[in-house]
């Protein structure tokens, strides 16, 4: 959710809570559960923010009171904030890429692993014994992905819900690496960044990252019939 969008919200619903007791009225509760909400999207964006001069702008626009800062002056503030969050993620990026570059040229050495043509990585463990997927086909998957340090963004078995989707859908590391299993297949694909989100940063994964996933093609379904005319 847009930080805008989150801030609007959290100005028109925030309504202030003791801090020394446990909410217990319905509307401390929901006044709660937002501010929680909000704080953990903040936190989740990196912002590095004062927590008092927070909680005060807060207050503030909720309450209706004169702001200690201008609509120039707070227009400013966040400029600055997102240039300086671009040249940040800028910097991470070609940070990222020089990593994954020197990643991938050692793990393409690495015991059992196989490099395409386009510079997909992987590791076939369990080829499956059912049908192949196609490149409009949907298929039903369990995985885990993981950044080259081991951190995990993302894993279907702790949502313990395997997903479903059309190959074409997703990105073409998913779509090639797929489509060289069997249902029943396990595989390790490493994902350079070309052939997964490039050097666009999304939530919990960096730009210019290579995504480590471990993959299990638990079904392949041929895609919906088209709607007659």
């Amino acid at each position: 959710m847009p930080l805008r969008f989150m801030i609007l919200l959290a100005l028109s619903l925030f309504s202030v809570v003791s801090c020394n007791r446990k909410p217990s009225t319905p509307k401390d509760q929901v006044s709660y559960t937002i501010g929680a909400q909000f704080g953990k999207s903040l936190k989740s964006q990196n912002l590095d923010l004062d927590s008092s001069a927070l909680s005060r702008g807060i207050v503030d626009g909720y309450k209706g009171k004169e702001t200690a800062l201008n609509e120039d002056e707070m227009q400013t503030a966040m400029v600055k904030l997102s240039e300086d969050r671009q040249k940040e993620q800028k910097s991470q990026s070609e940070t990222n890429k020089t990593k994954a570059d020197e990643f991938l040229m050692e793990n393409k050495n690495a015991e059992g692993i196989k490099v395409t043509a386009s510079g997909l990585q992987y590791k076939i463990t369990e080829p499956g014994t059912g049908a192949a997927p196609k490149g409009d086909d949907i298929v039903v998957v369990n995985y885990r992905g993981t950044l080259i340090d081991g951190t995990e963004f993302d894993s279907s078995y702790k949502r313990n819900m395997p997903a479903e989707f059309p190959l074409k859908g997703v990105i073409p590391g998913w779509t090639e690496g797929l489509q060289m299993l069997k249902k029943g297949g396990k595989a390790v694909f490493y994902v350079p960044p070309e052939l997964g989100y490039g050097d666009r940063p999304r939530q919990q994964i960096p730009g210019n990252a290579v995504l480590i996933f471990d993959v299990e093609l638990l079904d392949v379904k041929a895609p919906a019939a088209k709607a007659k005319k």
